[in-house]
């Protein structure tokens, strides 16, 4: 059986992806922020969150060491993060500037490879951070990618519904056009390699918009030739499955839905096991960990739910978990004083006292000084505060940087009606303006997205007939009652 053991709240927007390591889970979301749980009581590292991508993150994925993270996000990059310090270790740019939706590593992590919006593909040598390949599949998203266990080939899924295979060259050498009706929305190699006489087999595992998960062989024959051919399709879920991934044995397979389910199969003989119901909303991520019996699923409602299988495993390190998880504020956070306030009204006062109350009483002079007000405060950056502020210590100006990203992210969830923030930065408009795919943005927003040679609607990713934007008063006198009422 399976039981819920933990549930994580940290999150401020939906959880798009989780990954563990051997004692790592790392979780990433719409709220720009990546959060880092340590797999023995699942409390919060202390340089979590990671903060250092200014759009959505949609997935992250641990080297094999688990020393490394990487993660991609909308704001066009993958950038690669030190889980010892927490640290930014690299900032790789998408060729194209294009939002990137997926990244995963080789097992050996020698190779990374990264797919966008715009149907581009990226190989990048890990260690040297430098980019080997490029590829492209045009008038698609990729959304989908997994490495074979030998880590000499990947597997892409794109929302043209179709799985791909490609060598390190970026040289496809298998298409399935027809995977997915609707599009392929995860993928997942199994960990083991089967080999018998002339043939090296793979399993890799495929769900999509169709509401089916698709266990397939990849046979390699001694000619060089590949061929691919479906072996199950499990329909355990009613709607479409949007996450899926085998167990380190490669005997169990998990897959999350937007019927609000998480399954669990065996995979060798195709049988649903369980049936797992606790989430609120569209099941977006799910993962095994390397070492435990444990399985981590990510939601539309903002959590992360942690489930222990108890079918014949050994108890996580021999503890005893409880049953349900003490859950842990984060750190700062308004007072009920300032709750009547969005931080963009906060007064100079307001900051002060904010400042001092965060334990960072030392910048108040400095704040006053330079008349920091709520705005002001949303707005610094670490440029900012070592060249115009000068402030000379880096930790102050990273904890100080980390408490700003907790207090946006606290904005976007205390109740602020969804239609009021901007899809792009997720934070409330001030001049909301209609694009030509027939959505509000914040005008700065969506002019930066225009400017670097995107024109793809953020929200649909087809082309922009038109890159006329024009104000939408009614949507800007809509918040500025709600602003008022609140």
């Amino acid at each position: 059986m399976t039981s819920l053991i933990c549930t994580l709240h940290h999150h401020q927007d939906d959880v798009n992806w989780c990954a563990f390591s051997a004692k790592l889970l790392a979780t990433c979301s719409g709220d720009k922020t990546l959060r880092i749980y340590n797999t023995h009581d699942f409390s919060e590292l202390p340089f979590s969150p990671l903060t250092g991508h200014g759009y959505s993150v949609h997935c992250c994925c641990f080297s094999a060491c688990g020393q490394f993270l990487a993660s991609c996000s909308t704001d066009a990059t993958t950038v690669i993060w030190s889980m010892v310090t927490g640290d930014i270790e690299a900032v790789l740019e998408h060729p194209g500037r294009s939002p990137v939706r997926i990244c995963a590593l080789s097992p050996d992590s020698v190779h990374l490879v990264s797919g966008a919006s715009d149907g581009t593909l990226a190989l990048w040598d890990f260690p040297s951070k430098q980019l080997r390949r490029t590829g492209a599949v045009h008038d698609t998203t990729m959304v989908a990618c997994s490495f074979s266990p030998c880590s000499q080939m990947f597997v892409t899924g794109s929302t043209y519904g179709d799985l791909r295979l490609w060598d390190l060259n970026v040289n496809q050498r298998l298409v399935e056009k027809n995977a997915h009706d609707l599009g392929v929305a995860c993928c997942t190699f199994a960990p083991g390699i089967h080999s018998g006489g002339q043939v090296v087999q793979f399993r890799l595992a495929s769900c999509g918009q169709d509401s089916h998960l698709k266990i397939w062989a990849i046979n390699k024959f001694s000619s060089g030739a590949y061929k691919m051919q479906l072996l199950h399709t499990l329909t355990g879920q009613s709607a479409p499955v949007l996450s899926c991934a085998y167990s380190s044995d490669g005997q169990l397979l998990v897959s999350g839905s937007v019927d609000k389910t998480v399954t669990v199969y065996d995979a060798k003989n195709a049988v649903l096991l369980y049936t797992l119901t606790h989430h609120e909303r569209y099941v977006t991520a799910c993962s095994f960990s390397p070492t435990s019996p444990l399985i981590a699923t990510g939601s539309m409602d903002k959590t992360v739910n942690i489930w222990r299988l108890e079918d014949g495993c050994s108890q996580h390190g021999g503890k005893s978990w409880p049953e349900e998880p003490a859950q842990t504020s984060s750190e700062g956070g308004a007072p009920s004083g300032r709750l009547k306030l969005l931080v963009g009204d906060w007064s100079e006062a307001d900051v002060s006292e904010w400042l001092a109350e965060e334990g960072l009483g030392g910048l108040v002079d400095t704040f006053k000084a330079n008349n920091i007000d709520g705005t002001e405060l949303l707005g610094l950056t670490k440029e900012t505060l070592a060249s115009e502020l000068h402030v000379e210590s880096v930790g102050l100006r990273s904890k100080l940087l980390r408490k700003v990203a907790e207090l946006k992210s606290d904005s976007v969830c205390s109740g602020t009606p969804d239609e009021f923030l901007c899809p792009i930065t997720r934070e409330l408009m001030r001049e909301p303006v209609i694009a030509a795919d027939g959505y509000s943005y914040e005008r700065e927003a969506i002019e930066s997205w225009i400017s670097t040679k995107n024109r793809t609607s953020p929200m649909t990713n087809l082309p922009l007939l038109t890159t006329l934007l024009t104000p939408n008063y009614t949507l800007k006198m809509a918040i500025g009652r709600w602003k008022t009422s609140h």
